[in-house]
């Protein structure tokens, strides 16, 4: 057992996952991961019925089905802890519609995400031609506002691919630290922590998600991480956890997050190798 975990799992309730949920459970225990959690694509709480694309998220009626299929994996699965979380968009002024949207399920954790600015869905390869006339700097900074506003909230545990502005390759132009100063300094006072995805080396910009500077300002400032795959397919739980590793080791962690019922506690990264 190395100890680690995935706690960024989807299923093909979200409209563009593929595979069973024991699939990926079967998949975790191939590689002797310690535990893994479900987090699916909350409803887009924000929209109305009619304009909820159901290749971005869980139909609403299915959420209480996602959760009981979660509870039902840990009878069948004792031999691995199997966490209940979701991940919920953030969107600037409907956190008392996020907070109903959540309801009173057994969350283990929930993460909260940015994938809107405005009514741009800007990490949708749909929508990728706006980039070309996007401010790139001025997106950093509005993106980056959100996920402070998000983690400030108090409706999430972790945020998830923290920098995924830069999904599709667009680097900002001017030196990006003193936000990431600003970023790192918000998600330490509000007492969140992030993920360490290893999804961004399956995207255009082909690096994890945050960036090595971004990390490093996060373990500088005592943000606590989580690992994640943020896994599509069953093939992609646990996904190119080395390096993941090797970029916790580089920033200056020497632990990582685990969650349950809400709560954080630390595993040490002492002795694992993969």
């Amino acid at each position: 057992m190395n100890r680690l975990a995935d706690y960024h799992i989807h299923t093909p309730r979200c409209g563009h996952a593929s595979g069973t949920m024991e699939q990926y459970v079967e998949q975790a225990l191939s590689l002797g991961l310690a535990e893994i959690g479900f987090s699916d694509h909350l409803f887009l709480y924000w929209l109305p019925r009619e304009k909820r694309e159901a290749r971005l998220a869980m139909p609403e009626e299915q959420l209480p089905e996602y959760v009981e299929s979660v509870l039902r994996l840990r009878e069948r699965y004792p031999q691995i802890p199997i966490r209940l979380g979701i991940e919920a968009d953030y969107i600037a002024g409907r956190e008392d519609d996020l907070r109903m949207a959540l309801g009173d399920y057994p969350w283990d954790y929930v993460y909260g995400s940015v994938h809107f600015i405005g009514e741009w869905g800007f990490d949708d390869p749909k929508h990728v031609d706006r980039y070309a006339n996007e401010d790139i700097d001025a997106l950093y900074r509005r993106y980056f506002e959100l996920v402070k506003r998000g983690a400030a909230s108090g409706i999430f545990d972790v945020m998830a691919h923290l920098d995924l502005v830069k999904k599709f390759g667009h680097r900002a132009k001017a030196d990006p630290t003193p936000l990431y100063r600003e970023v790192a300094a918000a998600l330490a006072q509000a007492g969140v922590a992030v993920e360490v995805s290893t999804a961004g080396l399956r995207k255009p910009v082909g690096e994890i998600y945050p960036g090595p500077d971004l990390l490093a300002e996060c373990a500088r400032q005592g943000v606590p991480v989580s690992m994640a795959s943020d896994s599509h397919s069953p093939g992609e739980v646990g996904k190119d956890y080395d390096r993941a590793l090797a970029a916790l080791a580089a920033a200056g962690y020497r632990e990582v997050a685990r969650f349950q019922g809400r709560r954080r506690t630390a595993i040490s990264l002492d002795g694992i190798v993969m």
